[in-house]
């Protein structure tokens, strides 16, 4: 059996051993991060740092064939700092820094080109750190009129990401995360529903980036619009004819880390009623209410469909919605409480405090 004639391997498998060593070893996982418009480095922490991975879009961007990148040290990729006052070369940076660490001017085929670098640590299960995933995007030229307008425009955007960043602490890590334990549910027979799930939250963490970059400078996210852009997003991707949404919010705001996990919450369970509950039915309604009190926040999510099969609760325990909905109880000291019955729906509601819930 030639390369090209051997079976794909089972991705599900392959991520439960939690090991992205072994997952790069797969021609489906590797031609998935060759499809990506971004140059992607992976490096192994061990006690010697090597390179185990460089993705297509790596090699074209630093001129380098994967032979002379896979196997070696940062240190050998070229590049130096555009500004002036940073001697550091490109790969000594990318060891010593994380998230954004600057501009730098690198060498292809005898001519500069302008980079974006960041670098971000993968921990392992156990929270050791454990692989270096390092992104290069090249830069687009400026007219020099504007740069320094847009470099202000950076710096404010920059402290609010930064808060971002510390609220989910590392945001390559939560999209691995969610990537890693979907995956683990993976079977040829429900590959396209599983990555529909993750293209789903993943853009719903899309749409909390962007309530934080239309917020004003304490970063607070208004719950009700943001509960409700995701309720739209949910129902273009998903809805059929003859079921409807009753939507009723109230706008408050509330702080990045309650909104991140209500969101995805809200999103999960939008989507596993549209999925499921009306499965043989003409139709029914689905709702969702973010009511403001005068003690906090209640958040309604119900449907009039089938309801939970028997001996079946929500969230499961050991999926991804069992963490977010941890995630929410301990941020905002969540109270939830799910009520289920066969062929009379089911409703979620979500109760928080105002104090636990408010911006810092």
């Amino acid at each position: 059996m030639t390369k090209s004639e051997e079976p794909p391997p089972d991705l599900g498998q392959l991520l439960d051993k939690a090991d992205l060593a072994v997952a790069l070893e797969s021609d489906r996982f590797k031609q998935f991060l060759d499809q990506v418009p971004v140059a992607i480095a992976v490096s192994e922490l061990q006690a010697a740092e090597r390179i185990i991975y460089a993705n297509d879009a790596f090699e074209r961007l630093t001129g380098q064939a994967s032979g002379q990148i896979v196997g070696g040290r940062w240190d050998r990729l070229p590049g130096r700092a555009t500004a002036p006052d940073d001697p550091r070369g490109l790969g000594k940076v990318l060891v010593e820094e994380q998230d954004y660490v600057g501009e730098y001017l690198i060498s292809r085929d005898g001519a500069p080109v302008t980079v974006d670098a960041w670098s971000n640590v993968i921990e392992g299960d156990d929270g050791v750190p454990a692989f270096r995933l390092v992104a290069l995007v090249q830069a687009i030229a400026r007219d020099g009129a504007v740069l320094d307008e847009l470099q202000t425009q950076v710096r404010e955007k920059d402290l609010q990401l930064r808060e971002l960043q510390h609220r989910v602490k590392n945001n390559l890590q939560m999209i691995t995360a969610l990537i890693r334990v979907e995956a683990k549910g993976i079977s040829d027979r429900s590959l396209g529903e599983g990555f529909d799930r993750l293209a789903g939250r993943v853009e719903a963490l899309g749409l909390l980036y962007r309530s934080l970059s239309d917020a004003g400078s304490d970063g607070a996210v208004d719950l009700g619009i943001y509960l409700s852009e995701i309720a739209s997003a949910v129902m273009r991707a998903h809805a059929v004819e003859g079921i409807h949404l009753d939507l009723q919010v109230d706008t408050w705001a509330v702080s990045i880390d309650v909104a991140m996990p209500a969101g995805l919450v809200v999103n999960e369970l939008l989507t596993n009623a549209l999925k499921h509950a009306f499965v043989g039915r003409e139709g029914g309604t689905i709702t969702l209410h973010s009511t403001k009190l005068p003690s906090g926040c209640r958040v309604v999510v119900a449907d009039d469909g089938a309801g939970l099969p028997p001996g079946v609760t929500w969230p499961r325990p050991g999926k991804l919605s069992a963490l977010i909905v941890r995630s929410l109880k301990q941020n905002a000291k969540a109270h939830i409480e799910i009520q289920s019955a066969p062929g009379k729906g089911t409703q979620v509601t979500i109760v928080f405090g105002c104090a636990d819930a408010a911006p810092d």
